[in-house]
């Protein structure tokens, strides 16, 4: 599962990647899919600070790229992905407040697999059972 910056790096920054999600990303056996919660944060970055636009002409432009052009599967957030939100420890100690990062973690951990992020305070949930794939930024 692709964090919403990593796609955002994906398909207009790809410096910002480093060679092994680079790797991942590029490999035809790698399935790829981004939650709906970044796709709704890829929306409102898009409205608010022109995110992508030089990109796409629209919103809805981008969000049928995401299928369509990169093959990347949104997969929507669901009950369970709010229980395990429910249950998750969130980490204080970094002020890790943002609420789309926590549901973009718990669908990871609740689908049972890898997410690829460059936020670092993505490392505190590893110990909730989070495989996370750091993106070591250049």
């Amino acid at each position: 599962m692709l964090d919403t910056n990593i796609f955002v790096f994906y398909v207009d920054e790809r410096d910002r990647l480093s060679d092994d999600v680079t790797a991942i990303l590029d490999d035809f056996d790698s399935q790829l899919c981004i939650s709906a919660e970044s796709v709704r944060e890829l929306i409102v970055a898009y409205r608010t600070k022109r995110l992508l636009a030089n990109l796409w002409h629209s919103p809805r432009a981008l969000v049928d790229a995401i299928e369509r052009d990169y093959k990347i599967r949104v997969i929507p957030v669901d009950l369970s992905v709010n229980r395990t939100m429910s249950d998750l420890i969130l980490n204080e100690a970094e002020k890790h407040n943002d609420p789309s990062d926590h549901i973009i973690i718990s669908h990871a951990l609740t689908l049972g697999i890898p997410l690829i992020s460059s936020d670092h305070k993505f490392r505190f949930y590893r110990s909730q059972g989070l495989d996370l794939i750091e993106n070591r930024m250049r």
